[in-house]
Parts: structure tokens; C-alpha cells; sequence
């Protein structure tokens, strides 16, 4: 007899199976709602599906009366920017600091402790340094996503490099290659889909540090909107902007999927 753990479901039943966990745990929020609300038709904790499709609908479609925006997509733009903004210089310290701690002798021994020592700090205990430092714009919200996360995807990179086949490089040097084109030519192609990974990886902690940062001190964005409607129990609006802070999250996941997968179609090949 097969064994259970030998035993893989078929694409379709994969997808069902996947699916399973949200039904039952949207019925499972109506079932709750629906034993409130029966108790408590104006009971705020647990609005209807019904109640939360039209914040949303609201919140997307018809102009604020205190400022005439579309209040979502104002949030939205201003989160993605703040993360996006965040997220790419993380990659671009993590590519080059990780290849240099990773490659060179001097600069690891050099890099590798302050990076252990910066990843053990609590990014959000130092948040009320970088606000005093910074202020409280933009630039503080920025750096605290970098800080949280470009230790990360140095390290990762860091060890990437480092598990690199010395052949390569020897055959490199024997050709005459310098240290300069064998970063470019050898360790860079390898290294970037493992940077594409480690900042997949990476994205749920950087949605963190920004919603922290924007509960604290923002005018706009997913966070502060959250934050700003807590006071007054408002689940109806809270609820559907935890929902598309997740889609939007999954949807950032499935675009470095892809784009490793189309520009380093090897990569997948080979940690299988």
C-alpha cells in the first residue's frame, strides 16, 4: 500500500485544498457575526459581509467630505511608496554589501559584525530615535523598513556568495579575470535570484515596520487609517483594510515570483 506521506493531490484538488482554510474561516467569521448581530443588530465588532463590501466600495469610489479624495487609493499610494521606496534601497545595500562581505576577505571581516550586531537590534525599539533624528516625515518611515530589513537580505546574500563553487572563481582568475568582472560576470547572475527570494521573504516584516511607523506619525496611508479608526471601534472599515493590506502583500509576493521564475528560469530548476 502507498504510503500517506508519498501520496500528492492533483492540481485541482490542490487548489480546492488550499481554498478549504479561507471557506471555512469565512463562514466561520458569519456564523459569529450572524449570532452578534442577531443579539445586537447595531453591534460593531462583527459587521456583516454585506456592511464590510460597502466601506470598501465607499472608501474606494466616493471622495472623502473633509478632503474630496478617494480615500483608499490616497492611502494605498502613500503606503506603497513609503514600502516601495524602503524596500528597494534594502535590495540595493543587501546586493552590495552582501557581495562585498561575501567575496572579499577584508570587507567581511570588516561588514560581518556590524551586521550581526545592527539584525540583533529591535527595529521598532528604535523607532522613536530615527522620528527625533529624522522627524516625522517620510525619510523616518523609510529608514526604519530599511533597517528592519536590509540586514536580512545582506546576510542572505552574504551566505549566498559565500556557497558559491570555489572552482568558479579559480577558473575566472585563471582566465585573467579581476576582481571587478568576476562580480559581474560570475557572482552577480547567481546572486540576484537569491536577492528576488530573500526580499519575498523579507516583505512581511517590511508591511510591519511601515504600518508601525504610520500608526505613529502619518496623515495618510493603510496604517494610519487603521490606527485612526480604532478610537471609534470602526471594524467595518478596519476589517476590509487588513483584507487588501494581505492582497496587496500577496500580490508584491506573486511579482518577484514571477519575475524570478521569467528571468532566471535555472534558479527554480536548481533548489528543486
Amino acid at each position: 500500500m502507498k504510503r500517506f506521506i508519498n501520496q500528492r493531490p492533483r492540481r485541482a484538488v490542490g487548489y480546492l485544498l488550499g481554498l478549504l482554510p479561507f471557506v471555512l474561516l469565512l463562514l466561520a467569521y458569519m456564523a459569529a457575526s450572524a449570532a452578534r448581530l442577531a443579539e445586537n443588530p447595531n453591534d460593531p465588532l462583527l459587521p456583516s459581509l454585506g456592511t464590510l463590501f460597502d466601506t470598501f466600495w465607499r472608501l474606494a469610489t466616493e471622495p472623502s467630505r473633509r478632503t474630496g479624495e478617494l480615500v483608499l487609493w490616497v492611502d494605498t499610494a502613500a503606503s506603497l511608496t513609503r514600502l516601495g521606496l524602503g524596500v528597494v534601497i534594502s535590495m540595493a545595500m543587501g546586493l552590495l554589501v552582501g557581495i562585498l562581505a561575501g567575496l572579499i576577505p577584508y570587507a567581511g571581516r570588516t561588514l560581518s559584525p556590524l551586521i550581526t550586531a545592527v539584525a540583533m537590534i529591535p527595529p521598532l525599539a528604535v523607532l522613536p530615535i530615527l522620528f527625533i533624528t529624522f522627524g516625522v516625515g517620510e525619510l523616518a518611515k523609510v529608514v526604519l523598513i530599511v533597517f528592519g530589513i536590509a540586514p536580512f537580505i545582506i546576510r542572505d546574500v552574504k551566505q549566498r556568495v559565500e556557497e558559491l563553487p570555489t572552482e568558479q572563481l579559480i577558473k575566472a582568475q585563471t582566465l585573467g579575470a579581476s576582481t571587478w568582472l568576476i562580480i559581474l560576470r560570475v557572482v552577480l547572475p547567481q546572486v540576484v535570484p537569491r536577492l528576488l527570494d530573500a526580499t519575498r521573504l523579507a516583505l512581511g516584516a517590511a508591511w510591519l515596520f511601515l504600518i508601525a511607523s504610520e500608526a505613529i506619525a502619518a496623515t495618510e496611508g493603510l496604517g494610519y487609517r487603521i490606527f485612526l479608526v480604532r478610537r471609534f471601534m470602526d471594524m467595518a472599515t478596519i476589517l476590509p483594510y487588513v483584507v487588501w493590506i494581505t492582497l496587496l502583500a500577496f500580490l508584491l509576493d506573486v511579482a518577484l515570483r514571477f519575475a524570478n521564475r521569467m528571468l532566471f528560469p535555472w534558479y527554480g530548476g536548481r533548489r528543486g
